[in-house]
Order: structure tokens, then sequence, then C-alpha cells
């Protein structure tokens, strides 16, 4: 049994839980971080970021609908995902994601989104002809008064879904972490602090993913980047990580404190098999190199072209900091032996239903789904529609 170290029983050798499986958490992540970044501008009026307000929306709802996707593919049989709507299991936490996810998809996500584009899709449903009119038309549902009182029912109302999105967020993506952390055979996952850990990454990654997005979708446009933006969602990035990362390292303090029988095991894995994926690309590069740029853009005055570079610099680390630690939870917990007396590694198929290339296709598809929403509503500021007056629209949270 190549890469078996030690003592390993039979059921321990091969990893039941995939790539998939790590990128399930990982683009659930995405979602919410890109959901707080978008309430930062509906809720707690924070204008600077409003250039980004419905890029984070769509982007959000781009990885939501893939998110399920990983776990489809990992248990097979997809036809018989919609029987835990039907026979719903209140005690398991993973049946309940069903409900959460729909929850979150339906009441949450799509209807803020359509609440903040309904004066858009009208404008669109009477400028628009052919099979777009059509498509608009439907997307109104059948609700195309666009008076001044209307839309402002519109934009309380979406205040009050995203005041209800908030903690949605933090419970679609905290459950994952609440299942590693209550799994107490396993001293990897086995921690009060993974669920809080879990929510406050996702808002790392959300929020870094989203900033490199309007960068490069900008740079691509060939408009100039909106700086105060940049500057204000790298500063809560910065905030963000520091918080995340001193839960990580209050939970790994605990556990070198606690110091128990499966210690010893874990310290050995930490320093071989994992020394790579978590100490050099999850905390260094990932981790302290990123809070050290953006903390180096707080310090000092550095000039536009030396901030732009530097925060994509961190943005990309970031997200590849943030999928290391995924990668680390997921795959890190079942090298060893539930007996502490043994390793396995982890073999990457590349062209199988769990590979290499399954995963990047699904890693793909959700910037493929969002050109579709990008090009269907635009999110963009100056993307408004003229009016027959020849005037622009104003949106609710522009």
């Amino acid at each position: 049994m190549n890469g078996v170290q030690g003592f390993m029983y039979p059921n321990e050798v091969g990893l039941i839980w995939s790539v998939l499986i790590v990128l399930y958490p990982y683009i659930t992540g995405l979602v919410a971080g890109a959901f707080i970044l978008a309430s930062l501008v509906r809720v707690f009026n924070v204008k600077a970021v409003a250039p980004t307000y419905r890029l984070a929306l769509l982007t959000a709802l781009s990885f939501l609908i893939v998110a399920p996707l990983p776990l489809q593919l990992h248990l097979g049989h997809p036809e018989r995902s919609p029987e835990m709507y039907f026979t719903p299991h209140s005690t398991s936490a993973m049946a309940m994601f069903g409900f959460v996810y729909l929850w979150y998809l339906m009441a949450v996500l799509v209807f803020e989104i359509w609440l903040d584009y309904r004066q858009d899709i009208v404008m669109f449903s009477r400028s628009t002809t052919g099979l777009k009119r059509i498509l608009y038309k439907v997307m109104t549902l059948g609700s195309d008064n666009i008076s001044p009182r209307s839309l402002a029912i519109d934009h309380k109302v979406g205040w009050i879904v995203t005041i209800i999105g908030i903690p949605s967020a933090f419970i679609l993506h905290g459950y994952v972490g609440f299942i590693f952390g209550s799994i107490k055979a396993n001293p990897w996952w086995n921690s009060p602090l993974m669920p809080v850990v879990f929510i406050f990454s996702a808002m790392v990654s959300g929020i870094a993913g989203v900033m490199l997005l309007y960068v490069v979708t900008t740079k691509y446009r060939k408009l100039p980047i909106d700086m105060a933006c940049v500057d204000t969602i790298a500063m809560y990035l910065f905030y963000i990580f520091i918080i995340d990362f001193s839960l990580e390292m209050l939970d790994l303090i605990h556990r070198i404190y606690e110091a128990d029988e499966s210690f010893r095991s874990l310290d050995f894995m930490v320093h071989t098999r994992l020394w790579t994926s978590q100490v050099i690309v999850q905390i260094l590069l990932g981790t302290v190199t990123p809070i050290a740029l953006l903390g180096l853009t707080q310090i000092l005055k550095l000039n536009e072209i030396s901030r732009k570079r530097i925060y994509a610099l961190a943005g990309i680390l970031t997200v590849v900091g943030i999928f290391a630690m995924r990668w680390n939870v997921v795959i890190g917990g079942q090298l060893f032996s539930k007996s502490f007396l043994g390793y396995t590694t982890y073999k990457m198929a590349f062209a199988t239903r769990e590979g290499l290339l399954t995963a990047i296709v699904l890693m793909l598809l959700p910037f493929a789904i969002l050109w579709v929403l990008v090009k269907l509503l635009p999110p963009w500021p100056d993307a408004r529609i003229i009016s027959a007056s020849g005037t622009a629209p104003a949106h609710g949270t522009s």
C-alpha cells in the first residue's frame, strides 16, 4: 500500500471525502462573503463600496447555484436529492441543509436581486424587442409599477431582506463548520471554534474574490478603477482577516496547551504531510503575507499604482490561502488513523467523477453563470437605462 505509514485499518486507507468536498465549503464561503460585502451598502450604508454592490449580489448567486453540485457528484444519484424536502429529517444537520439552501437561494438572494433590479427589468421590457422583451416581461412577474412610491417600497423591503440575509449567510456557511466541529471521533475537526472560523474565513474569501472581480472587470471594460471603493474594501478585508487569523491561532494555541493523546500524531502530520499545504501555503503565503500587504497600505501613503498591485496580489493570495485552509481541514482530517498509529496519503485522479478535471470545471462554472447574469442584468453603476425623457432613473442603492 503505497503512501501508507504505520498501522491503518482497511477502511482508513482510502479517503471518503475527496477534492469535491473541499470545493463545497469553499464555494459556499464565497457566497456568504460576497453577500456580506453587499450588505455593507444596503444595511450599513457604506457608500464607498456601492460600485461593487450589484456585482457582489450576482457573484453570490452564481456561486450559490453551483454550490450543491460537488455534493451531488460525490454522492451520486442527484435525482434522489428532492427526497430531503419530501421526507425531512430534522435531527440531521446535513439533511436540513437543503432547506437552508433553498431559503437562502429563493427567499433571500433571488428576491433581493429582483427587488434591486425591478426598475431596470421593467425598463428593459419596454425598450427591447424579440425574445429579450419576452424574457424581461416574464422577469417583471407582472409588476411594472415603477413610480417613486413603488420604488421606495422596493428599497425598504430589500433592506429588510438583507437584514434577514446576514444571519442566513452565517447559517449557510457556519453549518459546514458545525458538521466538522461536531465529529467527536476526529480530533483534527472536533473544536467549538470550527463554525466561527469557517464563517470569518468565508467573509475573507468572498470579500477578496469580489474585490478581484471588480478590478478585473473594470480593467476589461477600460474604465478607471474607483480607488475609494477598493481602498474601503481592502480596509474591511484587513480587519476581518485579522479576526479570522486570531481565531485560528486561538484554536491552535488551545490544542497545543491541551496536548491530549492525539496531539503527537497531529503534530507529526503537520510537520510532514501537511507542511507545504498548511504551513507554507495557508499560513505564510495565504494569511501572513496578505495581512502584511494590506496592513502596509493602511500604514503608508502609497501611490495609486502601488496600491492596485498590492490589492491584486493580496486578493489572489487570500483566495488561494482560504482554499488551502479548506483542503487542510477536509483532506488533512482524513490522513491519520483514528488509532493515531498510522498515516495515509490522498491521490487525486484527473478525469474521474471526483478528479481534478471535475474540480476545475466546477470552479469555472460559476464564472460562466456570472457572465450570463452580467449580460442579462448589468451590475455597473454607469450602465443605467436611459428613459424616454432622456434621464437616467435613479437606483435605490446607488
